[in-house]
């Protein structure tokens, strides 16, 4: 306790963790699968992170730009706590720079933006009060990807988990397996982004590669941390069957109970061009899920379609009922279903 009391007092002054010194003079951030290697007053690929002499600091601990309850679903969490809400917090940066971002104005940061002096300085503390005030159930790091403000993400999980509240990563799932280790204890359940099952998707869309992000759904769901992952579905880039089975097949071996939710894109950022996801393709990407034998498959982003509905993967029956963001109905009797008594899969 001492130890990581005397941790959190140097992030506190600005000190990152998680970096290696190289033979060339050069200092390895480790946090996330890019391992960008910096010099003297140079920044890592999410701009958020700076060498300074012989260390590297973070520029945006505590440095608070978005801040909102949200419900649960919203993440989307669908089996962790169901209409709970959700504190939700993020600061400037992210590690990767994709075309269509919705939170550009948030994650993408300038060369020459001071992020240093940004948004409003809340100590963890705060954040866990906040919350309980606002009458959450969980602290979802989010908006933009959480592993670049990690520092102060894993302090607001720390002083979180000991108040009693669930910890959620809304991710990209580009952090190292070192990451993972650490968090596992505190972090309750993450969303990680599977964008597409081609690495020529990922390096043209979001300057990135798919294989770690693979590799850490496995890596989460063996530690232990409840996960859920999300599709954004683009019309002609992501969308075919081929990719799809892939994409599902792969979670169906790792775990069947893996929820996958297929979302509907709308054009932003720099991606203008492809319209939005019909909702005849959220349908087939979740029809293509169950066929493929994962238990859970949502589709979102299109009110009414009825493919927000939890059943029970044993007999059917209409477990949670869902509208949006909101829980219209939860039959789950202490986790299981009511009809046949099957556990449902999740944290209730």
């Amino acid at each position: 306790m001492i130890e990581e009391l005397e941790n959190m007092k140097n992030r506190l002054l600005g000190s990152a963790g998680w970096w290696l010194a190289q033979a060339d003079g050069t200092l390895e951030c480790r946090l996330c699968a890019h391992g960008c290697r910096l010099r003297d007053g140079q920044r890592g690929l999410c701009g958020v992170r700076l060498r300074r002499n012989d260390r590297i600091d973070s520029l945006v601990y505590g440095r608070i730009v978005a801040e909102h309850v949200d419900p649960i679903e919203k993440k989307p969490i669908f089996h962790v706590l169901p209409g709970s809400l959700s504190y939700s917090i993020a600061t400037h940066g992210c590690n990767f720079r994709c075309l269509h971002c919705q939170n550009a104005g948030i994650s993408q940061v300038p060369k020459d933006m001071k992020v240093e002096i940004s948004g409003v300085y809340r100590k963890p503390g705060e954040i866990i009060e906040s919350a309980l005030a606002g009458g959450c159930r969980s602290i979802s790091y989010t908006y933009v990807e959480p592993t670049v403000f990690y520092e102060y993400a894993y302090d607001c999980c720390l002083t979180a988990f000991a108040k009693g509240l669930k910890n959620i990563f809304v991710s990209n799932g580009y952090m190292t397996k070192e990451i993972i280790a650490e968090l596992a204890p505190v972090l309750t359940a993450i969303n990680i982004d599977l964008k597409s099952f081609r690495d020529e998707f990922y390096k043209k869309i979001c300057g990135a590669r798919v294989q770690p992000v693979l590799d850490n759904i496995v890596r989460c769901r063996e530690a232990g941390i409840w996960v859920e992952v999300t599709t954004l579905l683009i019309p002609g880039m992501n969308d075919e069957d081929q990719e799809l089975t892939h994409i599902a097949s792969f979670l169906a071996k790792i775990d069947r109970s893996i929820p996958w939710h297929v979302s509907g894109y709308h054009p932003a950022y720099k991606m203008t061009g492809p319209p939005s996801t019909p909702e005849s393709t959220l349908l087939r990407a979740r029809q293509i899920g169950l066929d493929e034998g994962l238990h859970h498959v949502y589709s979102g982003n299109r009110c009414g379609s009825g493919g927000e509905d939890t059943s029970c993967p044993n007999c059917g029956f209409l477990l949670i009922a869902r509208q949006g963001f909101r829980v219209t109905a939860n039959r789950l009797k202490v986790g299981c279903c009511p009809a046949c008594n099957q556990p449902l899969a999740g944290i209730w």
